[in-house]
Order: structure tokens, then sequence, then C-alpha cells
């Protein structure tokens, strides 16, 4: 069909079909129109367009019943006009608004919506949303008089019908979408924006819609779920446009007190109109605030992500326009924002942070006190709440509590004083913190991991344990939950209470707690080791910049302080094991004079005498308390950097004391603080952080020497510096170390356990710093026989001759092992050489002097004669190892004459007391005796070279400790005993395991040989099953293993 461009052309083509529509009402006549539309252009379309528009108009007026899909048809080709011209008059735009809101309403006789097709519903709706975008913009504010509010209100009733009670979802989504064009709310970019007058008349005009408005809308937001998130996501944008516009501070500022008197004739509608005045504004704020708190406790846990991204925009556009008016409201759309930071959908957390960082930005609370106000009592309620809340909630309810908490703190931030100078409520978020830091003492294995012997001399040193160690944080465990999230997002509300609050009153606060009860101390002490970081800047997230930026001495001042609370005996010195050796000296710390705060647990902990019943817990949280302490020692030198240095000579002896602690998670935290110390104070390794302060630490352990209190600690230092330093320490040591021989010379009963270990580490010093080539040698020496001993036993061909001369010299050398020596006459001994006579050497005065690292060692092995005969078992022990590891054959014949019969006979005697034993018996003192012996034994009798018939004793002695019924650890315990028996006599013990149990049946390989029985085959599973398999394997491992995989297996370390 040809196009007509000119009026004049599309008249002549439409005049007929008009004419026709006039007369005659159908579809087909519609059809027919619609149809010559096509071939009209735009521009003659819209000289013609009230010409076009009349029978389609008649149509709808015609009085009578019509049919739905005429009338369905109709709407549409006047939709189809409307959208391709513009309406130009005020009085057509108002006819055509009313003529279309008509085809919906119902019968003049009837109350009820009128039951139309959801077809023509939708066609309305859309001709609707087609009038209101094709109308000018100063035609449009015609619509939006008070003249004009009946039609306004009759259309707005009747599209929130629609949206409310339709079913169908596309129904509902058109209807909120033409209400959103009609309240001059769309989302296009082409409508004139309204300017300030303009914008305050249209919110006057819909202050009157807005209960009917808010109140419909919430109950679609709040509606079935099925209904789908599309239909809730047009209702919460319409919800918070209407009600920013008019509850806008902006507009509602500009309202006068009284309300204008209009003219009589439109006293009428004036009536209609709403007085946003003060009392109107409170009244429906609080109703608003209703709406508000059920619509964001549904829309934040709604299941999808793009309605939880709506309710941010939510709380954005009404906190920007409303936060005076609406300020009452803020404590629900904040918690909700807050809430959603941690949103499982990643837009949802960007645009939550977004709106946060916004609100700080522009500091819309800083410049609200009544916002500020709102937020402090909801960090008051939630901080009373939040113990039940720890208690009760799984993980991730925890951590959108805390996430809340931690928002609140953001959101206040400078502001944050506001909460801080109140007594109520700082006490209150204080306690509440005390109590969710609350860690879990419970677990046994904090205090049974113990630091054996000097095990870190042969571990990484230099840049390489640097590194290892640099930020390493003990991992904590707490009672109220187990996420790390949780933990994070505590340290974070302490850093962010450091950060933006006063530092001094914070730490002393919180210094108070310190004081007042043990069972507040470890968590007040993680509180301000957080504070202090928070203050510096340090691994804190905020919203917006502090006002004032803290100062050095401020932060150095407030360090002391807490330093000298840490340190102090009574917080330092806390029992952390029940050995004896350990806690033989406390009592004397306590009567030596050194201060216990009142009221605290500390002054107990001191005095075993006072307090017998010392239990796991209790040197759990002992353990647990010196570690955040040394932690806040590295955390408050990361603070002050290289003014630190200032502090060491407070600081660092007492780090190094904890390095030297037989508990490994304190001595672990404590290497881990010395790293942190060189990171902050530009050391480049620990060696170098000891050397260069060698000169008072070395005073402080001479004049620790002198009192016995002091002793156990002193040595504890100069054990650190020895495992950590090199060559060049000596000479400054080298008198201290003198100072330990003189003070053991003078009490060797009671001190010997304390000085053995430091003696230890001297020795092995000097080993590492001088005798590295010595130990090569000897290392290299030890692998070749090794290596030629099974490269001989690796051989495949062995001949009759081979095997007939192994047996022969098998029986003599048992025959010599027996005593039963041949008697050879005086051959042999015409053989020997004789002895070289030394020559007498009269300059036997002028010798040359032994080096002093030489001098040294001999000065300790002289002192160390007589620890062999000390009355503690385990100092025995340990003398006992070390000898038969570096003189096993001076030693063998006297230990197995003296020491293993009882060695056997202890363990053979305790064997089924600790069978029948509980968890507790772990920490007994029989227990330890017991694992100390089952540790060290196998070691000896391989070191020892022990003889088959001791070997035989060790085996029987240690065989019942494989039963699942001992202890856990005395079984792994008796486990190495068997793997050693294995290196020295792999065939008998082999066969001792299959005795008591035997996993495989064993055919002769010919049937001239008797069948192999062993007294294990055949037997069922029993306690000792588990244990053998294992070590059956092991076995298996070991002998299928490459000679030279096994010569360094075995080779000593």
């Amino acid at each position: 069909m040809a196009v007509f461009d000119t009026p004049q052309e599309a008249f002549g083509a439409l005049r007929p079909v008009c004419v026709q529509l006039t007369r005659a009402q159908t579809m087909e006549n519609v059809a027919r129109l619609q149809a010559h539309l096509a071939a009209v252009s735009t521009s003659a379309l819209q000289e013609l367009q009230e010409y076009v528009l009349f029978p389609l108009r008649f149509a709808l007026k015609v009085p009578g019943p019509k049919q739905e899909r005429l009338v369905q048809s109709v709407v549409q080709c006047i939709s189809s006009v409307l959208a391709a011209t513009c309406v130009k008059k005020r009085e057509l735009l108002q006819e055509l608004f009313s003529e279309l809101c008509t085809c919906l309403s119902p019968p003049s006789s009837s109350s009820k919506p009128a039951a139309r097709s959801e077809e023509l519903k939708l066609a309305v709706i859309q001709a609707l949303h087609t009038l209101m975008h094709s109308t000018y913009g100063d035609v449009i504010l015609s619509l939006y008089q008070p003249s004009t509010l009946p039609l306004l209100g009759f259309a707005v009733s009747l599209l929130l019908g629609l949206a409310e009670q339709e079913k169908a979802k596309q129904i509902k989504i058109s209807a909120l979408k033409c209400l959103q064009v009609l309240v001059l709310q769309c989302d296009c970019q082409g409508h004139r924006h309204l300017d300030e007058d303009e914008a305050q008349q249209c919110g006057d005009l819909f202050a009157s819609f807005l209960p009917g408005i808010s109140i419909t809308l919430s109950r679609v937001i709040t509606g079935d779920i099925k209904q789908g998130h599309k239909p809730t996501v047009s209702a919460i944008r319409l919800f918070y446009l209407i009600v920013g516009l008019v509850m806008a501070d902006t507009q509602l500022a500009r309202i006068p007190k009284n309300k204008e008197k209009l003219p009589v004739e439109q006293s009428r509608i004036s009536e209609l109109m709403v007085h946003r005045g003060p009392d109107w504004s409170k009244s429906t704020a609080e109703k608003l605030s209703l709406l508000l708190h059920k619509m964001v406790e549904f829309s934040s846990v709604h299941p999808h992500w793009k309605v939880r991204l709506e309710l941010v925009e939510l709380v954005h556009h009404l906190l920007r326009n409303c936060s005076q008016s609406l300020v009452g409201s803020f404590s629900h759309l904040l918690k909700a924002l807050v809430g959603l930071v941690n949103d499982e959908n990643s837009e949802v957390q960007s645009r939550c942070n977004e709106v946060l960082q916004g609100i700080a930005e522009q500091r819309v609370v800083a410049q609200n006190r009544a916002l500020a106000d709102v937020l402090s009592e909801n960090l008051h309620s939630l901080a009373t709440a939040l113990p039940r809340l720890m208690n009760s909630q799984d993980d991730t309810g925890k951590v959108s509590t805390l996430s809340l908490l931690l928002g609140y703190l953001k959101l206040l931030g400078p502001k944050i004083n506001i909460v801080l100078n109140s007594i109520s409520h700082l006490h209150r978020l204080s306690k509440a913190l005390m109590q969710v830091l609350e860690l879990d003492v419970t677990d046994v294995k904090i205090v049974e991991d113990r630091r054996w012997g000097c095990e870190s001399t042969c571990g990484p040193s230099g840049s390489l344990q640097h590194a290892m160690l640099k930020g390493r944080c003990q991992k904590k465990y707490f009672r109220f939950f187990t996420e790390e999230k949780v933990f994070q997002l505590l340290q974070q509300v302490c850093r962010v209470l450091g950060y933006y609050g006063n530092l001094y009153l914070l730490v002393d606060h919180f210094m108070g707690l310190y004081s007042e009860s043990g069972m507040y101390r470890k968590q007040a002490a993680m509180a301000l080791n957080e504070l202090i970081a928070g203050a510096a800047g340090l691994g804190v997230d905020v919203l917006q910049e502090r006002e004032v930026l803290p100062n050095m001495d401020d932060l150095k001042g407030s360090i002391m302080s807490i330093l000298d609370e840490y340190t102090d005996q009574a917080n330092w010195y806390l029992i952390t094991s029940i050995d004896t050796e350990e806690i033989i000296h406390e009592p004397s710390v306590q009567h030596s004079g050194l201060s216990a705060h009142p009221g605290g647990t500390c002054s107990s902990v001191l005095l075993p005498s006072a307090e017998p019943h010392v239990t796991t817990h209790i040197m759990n949280s002992n353990i647990w308390q010196i570690c955040i302490q040394l932690e806040g020692v590295g955390c408050f030198a990361a603070v002050l950097g290289k003014e630190f240095r200032l502090l060491l000579l407070s600081a660092l002896y007492p780090v190094l004391e904890k390095a030297g602690d037989k508990t490994l998670l304190i001595s672990e935290t404590a290497l881990g603080t010395l790293v942190d110390i060189c990171e902050a104070c530009g050391y480049d390794s620990v060696q170098c952080l000891i050397n260069e302060n060698s000169d008072y630490l070395v005073n402080g352990i001479s004049l620790n020497l002198r009192q016995l209190a002091h002793q156990p600690h002193a040595s504890q230092v100069l054990d650190t510096m020895l495992r950590h330093s090199d060559a060049s320490l000596l000479p400054l040591v080298e008198d201290v170390i003198q100072d330990v021989l003189s003070t053991l010379d003078q009490s060797y009963n009671n001190q010997a356990s304390t000085f053995l270990r430091v003696l230890h580490s001297v020795m092995t010093a000097l080993v590492r710093w001088f005798g590295s080539s010595c130990g090569e040698e000897h290392q290299q020496r030890q692998t070749a026989e090794w290596r030629s001993r099974t490269l001989s036993q690796g051989q495949q061909v062995v001949t009759r001759q081979e095997v007939e001369q192994f047996f022969l010299d098998y029986v003599r050398q048992k025959q010599i092992a027996e005593g039963n020596l041949p008697d050879t006459g005086n051959e042999e001994a015409d053989e020997i050489p004789p002895l070289a006579k030394p020559e007498p050497n009269s300059d036997t005065e002028g010798e040359t002097p032994l080096p002093s690292h030489a001098q040294l060692a001999k000065d300790v092995m002289e002192r160390c004669i007589h620890l062999l005969s000390d009355g503690n078992l385990r100092v025995r022990l340990k003398v006992l190892c070390t000898l038969a590891q570096k003189c096993g054959d001076f030693l063998r014949q006297r230990f197995s004459k003296d020491v293993l019969p009882k060695l056997t006979s202890s363990l053979l005697s305790q064997a089924p007391a600790s069978a029948r034993a509980g968890p507790v018996y772990n920490h007994t003192l029989a227990f330890k005796l017991q694992l100390a012996v089952l540790e060290g034994l196998g070691s000896l009798c391989e070191k020892l070279d022990m003889g088959e018939n001791d070997l035989n004793k060790v085996a029987d002695a240690c065989l019942i400790y494989l039963s699942a019924k001992q202890p856990t650890k005395l079984q792994e315990a008796a486990q190495s005993v068997f793997l050693h028996l294995m290196h020295v006599d792999p065939d008998s013990t082999w066969l001792l395991l299959n005795e008591v149990c035997c996993p495989h049946q064993y055919e002769p390989p010919h049937i001239s040989l008797r069948p192999v029985k062993l007294s294990g085959m055949g037997r069922q599973r029993n306690e000792f099953t588990d244990n053998v398999l294992l070590l059956l394997e092991r076995l298996k491992q070991q002998e299928s293993a490459p000679p030279w995989a096994g010569a360094q297996e075995a080779s000593p370390p």
C-alpha cells in the first residue's frame, strides 16, 4: 500500500474508513482503520490526530453494552495513534485519560470491580502508559492540578487494584509501571525534569494518595512469593519513589504552617487536598515506619537477589531524600542495608558497599544528630542481645549479626564517641565483646604439646626462618563460634572502635576489664591488641577518614601502659604445666615480693601450694593468655615501627624468655613475635636482633641468675639466644655461661633439670659454630659404611660354601659372646705388637691452652659428670640417651646390667594401671614417666647395639603397650620402640609380631618342607591387632626399600 505523506492525501484515504466506523462500531471497521493508518506518515497523522481519534473515542462513548473484544481493538488502535503522535492539547489529554479509565470502571450500579478480560485490562494499561508518554511536558502538568484530583485518584485506585488483585504477572507489572509514570517518576530519560515549584506542586497533590499507595504497595511487596520477583521489584521501586517525593526534606521544609485558603469554587477540592504540615509529617512518618519495617523484614530475606538489590536502592533513596522526615524508620532501613553487605550475591554486596561509602562521604550521619542517635540506640540494643544471639544462632546468623554491629560502627564514624562517652553504652558494648570472645580452653592438646630438647637448632634459620614466622598468628578456638569469618568481624569491630574512638578512654576501660577478673583477661587483651592496631590504621576497613589523626606520643603512651601490665610478673609467669621441674620455683617467685592484682586469678595460679588442684582448663587458659600478650607485643611493634626500639629494653627480654618456654604454643608464638619485632624495628633477622641487643640481655641474665626465683627464666633467655645466634655471640655470653656453671655447682640437687637444657644448647651451639667440618666427615664416613654393608647384603647369588661359612661364623661369634673362648696359647699374643712407650716431655708446663670454645665445652662436660645419678628420672634418661648416642660401646654393658632390668620391670608393673585409666591419667606423673621411658628406650637399644637377650626383654616389656586399651600416646611410643628394633634385628621383631597376630598363611616352597606354623595364625581380632598389623606393614616397606634408602633411614640423625 502506498504511503500518504501529506495531510491532504492522508485525509482522502482515512475519511471513508473513519465515517464507516462512526456509523457502525464493529471490529472489522476498526481493523480497516488500523490497516489504513499503517500507510500514513507520522507527520500527516499528527495533523489528523483528533480527526482519527474521533470515531475511536465515539465507539467508546456509545451507550449500551459493548463487546469486550471491540473495546479492546478500539483501545489498541488509540494506543497506536498515540504512539505515533503527540498530544498537544490539555482538553484532549484529560478527555482521553478519563475515557480510557472508564473502560475498566465498574457499572454505576455496582461497587465491585468490573469483570474484564485480561487482554482488555492489559490493553487499557498500555494505552494509558502510551498517553502519558505522548504528551508534551507543559501539557502533562495540566493533569496535576487540584481540579483534576478526582480523576487522578480514580486512575490511581484503578491501577492499584489491578496491581494487587490480578493474578496475571504481566498485568501486575504493567499496572505498577503505569503508576510509576502517572506519579511522574518514570525511568525514561526523555522526560522533562520538574523544577522545584513543579515538584512541590506534585508532592502536595500526591500526598492525598500516599496512604492508599503505600499500604497497597506494601501488601504487594509482602505478598505471595509465587508471584515472582518482578512485581515485587516494581512495587519496591514505586514505593520509594512516591515516598521520596512526598516526604522529601526539601519540600517539607517549604510547607507553611497553615493551609492556604482556596477560592470558594474550589472549596470542595480543597477538602481533598492534604496540608503537609509538621503534624501530618510526623503522623505519616510513624505509619510509614510500620510499613517499612514489615517490607524490610520480608525483602531482606527474599530468595531473589534483584529484590534484595532493590531494597538497597530503597534505603539509598530514602536516606538521601528523607533523612530528617523519616528518621524513625532508619533503625530498620540501616539494619537492612548493613545486613546485606555480606549478601551471597556479588552485585548486592557491591551496591551495598557503594551506598555505605556514599553515606559516609556525604557525611549524612555526621551532620544529622537525630540519625546518629538512632544508630546509637540500635547499637545499644544489638550489644545487649549479642551474647544471646551468639549462643543461639548458627555461624551464618552470627556473621550477619556481627556484620550489622560493624556496619553501625562504620556508619557512626567520627560520631562513635557519642556511644563511647555514654557509660551505659560503653559498658554494654565492652561486656558483649568480652562474652563473645570467650575462648574454648578444654583442648588438652594445647597443654600436652611440648618442645623437647633443642629441635629448633635443626630447623631453618636466618632469612628462611624469618619468612616462615613472619605474620604468624596462632589459630584460636572460641566457645561460641567456630567460623574464622566471625573472629575476623570481631577484630574489625575492635579496630574500628580504635580508629574512631577516644584511645585513652578505650584503653583505660579495657585495662580495667583486664584487671577486674581472670574471666575477662584474655578477651580484654585481644581487644586491646586490636584497638591499638585500629588506632594506628593497621588492617582496618572504614567508610570515611577520621577527623583527627592519632599522635605518635599518645600511641606510645598507651602501648607502654599496656606492656607494663602484660609483662607484670603476675600476668607473665603463669603455670602452664604440672611438671615438677617447672613449678618448683614458682612459690619462691611469689615470696620474693612480686605483686599480684587484687581480685584476679594470677595470685592463686602462682602459688601451687595454695591452689593444689591446677586443672587442665587453668593451664590451657594461662597458655592462651601468654600467647595473646605475646601477639600484642608484636602488634605494638608493628604500630610503632622503629620507635619500638626505645621499648626493647623492657620488652625483648620477656619475649626471649617465652621463646625458650617448653610449651610449644608459647614458644612458637614468641618466635613469631620476635620476627614481628625484627620487621618493625628494621633488623634483618632474629640473629641480628639478639646480637645488637646482647649487651643488656647478658646483663639481665647475670642479674637474674643471682636470684633463685628468676634462674629458670634467665636460663630460658640464654637458651633462646644460643639457638638463634652465631659464633659472634660467644665472647659476649661466655661469662654468663660460667655464671650458669657456678650456679649449678652450688645447687646440683634442685637446679640440674633447670640448667640441663641450656647446657645442651651451649654444646649444640658450639658444635654448630665450630664443629661443622668434623660433623660432615663423620656423616659421610657413616653413610659410606652403610652403603657398602647394604650393597653386600643385596647380592642375589649365594653359594653353598658361603652359607656354610655363615653358620660357622655365627656359632663362633655366639661362643665368644657367651665367654667360651678357645685356648689359642701364645700364638695370638705374639702377634700383638708391643705398645710404644711414651717419651718423657720436659716441657709439660708450657702446654698450649685450649681455644675458648673448647675450654667452655670441657667446663660444661666436667659439670655433667654427676647428672647420671641425679634424683630426677627425666634428667637421668636425657643424659643416658645422650651418652648412648655418643659413646655406646662404653655404656652397653652397664646399661644392660644395671638400667635395663629396672626400666622393663617398671614398664611391666605400670601397664595394667595405664590400661584401666581414663583421660585424666595422661596428666599424672606416672604417665609421663612411662612415656619418657618408651620414647627413649628404642633409640637406646639401637644406638647401644644391644644383644639378642636384651632386645627380647625390651620387646616383651613394650608389647603390652601395643594394646588398644593403653592411652594413645603410649601406644605410639611403643610403636616407636619396635620401629627401632626393626633396624637392629628385623627377623626377631618379625617373628615376635607374627606370634601375636599373623595376617598371612605361609605355604612351604616344596612339599618336602614342613608347613610354617606361627602362634598368631588364625587368631581372632583382638586389642593388639591394629598396632601389630601397622608395624608389620612398616617392616615390609622397610625391607622392600632400596639399599641406599635403608642406609639413610637407619643412620643416626
